[in-house]
């Protein structure tokens, strides 16, 4: 199923986690979320993206532009992480190792 409005798109325009007015928020059957805000008391624009039990991360934009590529940008590199991602009864130490670095590959190319 891959990526689809949070909350059958109930959230856009309420208030998100950085204070700003949701814009855009989606989530993914495999238990990922990312949400586009517009006004937040940090930047213009922010994004905030987390994959359940797992992580959580937060990016801020000038433009509404940078927040629209970043969150499709971001949202691919969710799909990655979470392709590798064990179910719980193969979730060997190395599997969980290769997610772990996979985290941390994505928070760097997403600072």
């Amino acid at each position: 199923m891959g990526w689809t409005a949070f909350d059958d798109g109930k959230s856009l325009g309420t208030t998100g986690s950085e204070g700003g007015t949701i814009r855009r928020d989606e989530e993914h059957d495999l238990g990922a979320r990312v949400t586009l805000e517009e006004g937040g008391s940090v930047a213009p624009w922010s994004i905030t993206c987390g994959i359940y039990g797992w992580m959580f991360h937060t990016r801020f934009f000038g433009t509404q532009e940078e927040g629209n590529r970043e969150f499709d940008q971001m949202k691919g590199g969710l799909d990655e992480v979470l392709a590798i991602i064990p179910l719980k009864d193969d979730a060997t130490p190395e599997k969980m190792s290769a997610v772990s670095s996979a985290i941390e590959a994505f928070v760097n190319r997403f600072e």
